[in-house]
């Protein structure tokens, strides 16, 4: 049921760490239930692959056409149903769509009072494009802000074991017989499907834990951590930080601790390439939650100030391109700090 006080709908996304665990599967099945037991229950777009046990489910539950992927949000909005169902959260729809990316179509429903069951994996998180990346050696395009994940009121993870899913994989009952790429072959090997394993399982505990914490807070239980940390990314503008900005949201999430990021201008000239660096930097900040500084006056001892004033326990900043002939001159700044 949408939020009593807001008017808000509920959102429960179905998470997984590779295409063929069951998500959409496990989705249809809740949503038959529900269903079942009276709740006003539409399809806004499933991908269905074919597989035989999806589509039995899907024949069930009422559809709103669609366009090659896109909702129709007018004639959601004027069914007015309990619940929808929409898969794939983080992909992206055609030019000239209302909006860019199917998560913001899930926004604009939830904040009409429409419910929402969905289904994501793992590497569409933004703050851990960088590390999948360095894991897999494939970097996803389509991202979803992790804010989408931590403001779900429900996340399921469904889980399978890396051979269990390989197994379903050479039955055919993922892609069809002989179809997969050799980037999908290289992609869905055993030690990389356990690494995405771990970090939906980890980032499932963490979402455990931040229940607790404000269960803990509501009830106005005593706080069992005696200090919160709090990290502090240094952004510079010659080159850019969204690989800091990641880290430091992630060293936040699993310390329970409050992220913020600084800029300091020196006085020294922004070139135009600095200033796009900067804004990127910014706008990245901004979607995964981050609250941003922009000081004025020497680099150090501003960031020292503000490390003070804000009690930051974890700087984090980036290794300086310098040589050790123009140290002698200026003081690198990890040194200064």
């Amino acid at each position: 049921m949408p939020d009593k006080i807001s008017g808000r709908g509920n959102h429960k996304i179905f998470l997984g760490f590779a295409a063929g665990v069951g998500k959409t599967y496990a989705m249809l099945d809740e949503a038959v239930r529900r269903k079942t037991r009276g709740q006003d229950v539409v399809i806004g777009y499933v991908n269905s692959y074919r597989r035989p046990a999806t589509e039995d489910l899907l024949s069930e539950l009422e559809m709103i056409p669609h366009n090659e992927g896109v909702l129709d949000l007018k004639a959601i909005f004027g069914r007015k149903p309990d619940l929808v169902i929409i898969d794939e959260l983080a992909q992206t729809n055609p030019t000239g769509s209302k909006n860019e990316k199917r998560w913001q179509d899930v926004q604009d429903l939830l904040a009409h009072g429409i419910n929402v069951l969905s289904t994501l994996n793992i590497q569409h998180l933004e703050s851990l494009n960088d590390h999948i990346a360095d894991i897999t050696g494939y970097r996803e395009m389509e991202t979803v802000p992790d804010q989408v994940l931590h403001d779900a009121q429900e996340v399921e993870i469904i889980d399978l074991t890396p051979r269990a899913l390989l197994n379903r994989i050479e039955r055919g009952d993922v892609f069809d017989s002989g179809s997969m790429t050799e980037d999908q072959k290289q992609f869905y090997r055993v030690g990389n499907l356990a690494a995405l394993r771990e970090i939906a399982l980890r980032e499932v505990a963490t979402r455990v834990d931040e229940d607790v914490v404000e269960y803990r807070r509501e009830k106005r239980i005593e706080k069992p951590w005696a200090t919160q940390d709090r990290v502090l990314v240094c952004l510079g503008s010659t080159r850019s930080a969204l690989r800091l900005l990641r880290r430091g949201w992630r060293m936040g999430q699993r310390m329970h601790g409050e992220v913020m990021a600084v800029h300091v201008e020196d006085g020294s000239s922004l070139t135009e390439q600095g200033r796009k660096i900067l804004d990127e930097d910014f706008a990245l900040a901004k979607r995964l939650g981050i609250k941003t500084f922009s000081l004025q006056g020497e680099v150090g001892p501003s960031i020292v100030k503000l490390a003070k004033e804000r009690n930051i326990t974890a700087l984090v900043i980036g290794h300086p391109n310098r040589s050790r002939l123009q140290g002698m001159f200026k003081p690198m700044l990890i040194n200064e700090l």
